[in-house]
């Protein structure tokens, strides 16, 4: 016994004596225990499996490489700020930098905030948008809005509604935004001036923030009621207006005024991409029956057998577009290169009187006429140049009075009367 124990204990000292020369000597270890055959080896399957993997991989990179090089476009201007601006064709593999997406294929969908999407122009706008590919979510806290008008997204997984006053920040991230938050017409904007101004200002400055945090481009929609009572006929964006600012149209005159200089000065000051629409004289389906507007009036009133009311002496003039013209301006302006003032409407201009005889010729020849006294700083003149969206954007209205009026009575006609046939989910196209 006493022999097995000292074996035992020499060879348990050999090996202690072992183990402390292997950590005080590591490369000595090495050498002498031939672990520098097994180490190169590891070392040489490391490389070989590397090489495969990125010869695999590389003409792809060469191939993109290449095509930043010889893309223009990327090569001359600043990488955009925002990567989800920096779009690959997959057929063609060209950039498309800063966020200007044909409005036909793309290669990849853009996720896009719309203010005041549930109201008359902004629904028509969500349904191109969703129509297009896009992800859309509408901010809408429908004073003027409606539910009704976005009904048919609510199963699409691409579409989000939340009810929120843009008085208030929000936070979302977001490609693009189309702000048409505020009430349009003077029945809505004289409801509430003071709210009224507070959208144009305090909405404008909480969207322009937000576009300024994510990197978003920023599309605001301007009015006509910036050149005011006008001295300029017909008006082009050069022209400054003839503007009441202590009007009772001033909150909304003066508030867009105001959104149109803040627009400005984030782009101007801190490089945000924006744009600005100057919308005119706009109608169609889903427009609000009883919002004071001329046509809307009009087509109400004839529709339930009432005497058609023409203010003042009817001889003032306005410019009607059909909404699809202008949801197609918008958009077109929106993937653009230029930042505006666009003027967008339709220069076919009407008097009064001529929009009510059109819509006794559409609704019911014996419809009555009456007249009653112009409204304070009612413009006697509205007529838009659309010159430079037509040399610039490509733009131009389609839709004529009487062709776009009848779908905007049949739409009428249901809702007034309750047609459960009406369809609010297609899209108006000519």
């Amino acid at each position: 016994m006493g022999a097995d124990n000292e074996v035992f204990q020499r060879n348990y000292v050999k090996k202690n004596n072992m183990k402390r020369f292997s950590l005080k000597y590591p490369i000595q270890y090495v050498l002498e225990k031939q672990r520098l055959v097994c180490l190169l080896i590891g070392i040489g399957m490391s490389v070989v499996i590397f090489s495969l993997v990125s010869v695999s991989s590389s003409p792809l990179r060469s191939e993109f490489n290449n095509d930043i090089q010889d893309t223009n476009t990327f090569v001359s201007n600043p990488i955009p700020r925002r990567i989800a601006y920096e779009l690959v064709d997959e057929a063609d593999h060209n950039i498309n930098a800063g966020g200007k997406v044909p409005l036909g294929l793309k290669s990849k969908s853009l996720r896009i905030l719309v203010t005041g999407g549930a109201g008359f122009v902004g629904s028509h706008l969500v349904d191109r948008l969703i129509a297009r590919g896009d992800s859309v979510i509408v901010v809408d806290n429908f004073f003027t809005g409606r539910k009704e008008n976005l009904l048919h997204h609510f199963k699409n997984p691409r579409f989000e509604l939340i009810r929120h006053d843009v008085v208030e920040p929000i936070l979302l991230e977001v490609d693009q935004i189309y702000h048409l938050a505020c009430p349009a017409s003077p029945v809505s904007y004289k409801y509430n001036p003071v709210k009224t101004i507070k959208t144009n200002v305090m909405g404008t400055l909480n969207m322009l923030g937000l576009a300024k945090r994510i990197g978003a481009r920023f599309l605001l929609t301007s009015t006509s009621e910036v050149y005011g009572d006008p001295l300029q006929h017909p008006q082009a964006e050069t022209y400054w207006g003839n503007v009441n600012p202590i009007g009772v149209r001033s909150c909304y005159d003066e508030g867009k005024r105001t959104a149109e200089t803040l627009t400005m000065d984030y782009h101007r000051g801190l490089n945000i991409e924006v744009r600005i629409a100057r919308i005119f004289n706009t109608y169609g389906p889903r427009m609000c029956i009883d919002d004071g507007r001329v046509v809307s009036n009009f087509v109400a009133q004839a529709l339930r057998k009432e005497a058609m009311t023409v203010y003042g002496d009817g001889k003032q003039t306005r410019s009607f577009q059909f909404v699809s013209d202008l949801v197609e301006g918008l958009m077109r302006l929106m993937e653009g290169d230029h930042v505006g003032p666009f003027n967008l409407g339709n220069p076919g201009e009407f008097t009064m009187l001529e929009l009510a005889k059109v819509v006794q010729e559409t609704i019911d020849p014996n419809a009555k006429i009456e007249f009653r006294p112009n409204t304070e700083d009612d413009p006697h003149k509205r007529k838009p140049d659309i010159t430079k969206a037509k040399q610039l954007l490509g733009w131009e209205p389609t839709v004529s009075l009487r062709q776009g009026l009848p779908m905007m009575v049949d739409d009428f006609r249901q809702r007034i009367f309750g047609d459960e046939k009406r369809d609010s989910g297609s899209l108006l196209t000519i």
